[in-house]
């Protein structure tokens, strides 16, 4: 049997963003033996409403963020780098890799990651894996869970497993709420 431990998330919506007609967010994320991480995000909303990119053949670019978009941050307990992979219902991706909070930015030598989509009339569900980097496949890792939601009437909310004070900051170590153990195979 393979040994993953799946952890599920509720997101919440900032204090200075408008939830709008979404009733909800939430994730699922399981961190797999070879270095693999599946996220699950599930908007419940009348997809109507939302602003979702039409699909795509999957590419890597930049400000994905300023759309509907959702995000993964990994970061270890041993120093201050981190990872963020950002996703769209288009397909599109990104990744980068930072040396401190928002410092020394790069982008991330990864493969693409997979990504599938799921809509209805009052869900949206993106389904994400993706490959760790070989250094940081035997830490002990934070995760943040993110989301930016854009809405026809040109409203975006952020979504996140947990906010730190003032405005909305996915970078912020508070954000960084889920713990993923490392996975040794069996």
């Amino acid at each position: 049997m393979a040994n993953i431990s799946m952890t599920e998330v509720a997101l919440i919506c900032h204090a200075q963003s408008l939830a709008g007609c979404i009733e909800r967010i939430g994730a699922t994320i399981a961190r797999g033996t070879s270095g693999e991480v599946t996220v699950t995000y599930r908007v419940s909303a009348e997809t109507g409403t939302l602003e979702i990119p039409a699909r795509l053949t999957p590419f890597r670019i930049d400000g994905l963020w300023k759309s509907t978009c959702f995000e993964l941050f990994i970061g270890n307990f041993e120093d201050e780098s981190y990872l963020e992979y950002n996703f769209a219902p288009s397909l599109q991706w990104a990744a980068y890799e930072f040396a401190g909070y928002r410092s020394d930015m790069a982008e991330l030598e990864t493969n693409a990651p997979n990504i599938r989509v799921e809509q209805d009339t009052d869900i949206l569900m993106l389904f994400v894996t993706l490959q760790l980097p070989n250094a940081w496949r035997a830490r002990s890792l934070q995760a943040g869970i993110s989301a930016v939601i854009a809405q026809k009437n040109g409203d975006l909310s952020y979504w996140a497993a947990a906010h730190p004070p003032g405005k909305p900051d996915f970078h912020h170590k508070d954000c960084f709420a889920v713990q993923l153990e490392a996975r040794r195979a069996t």
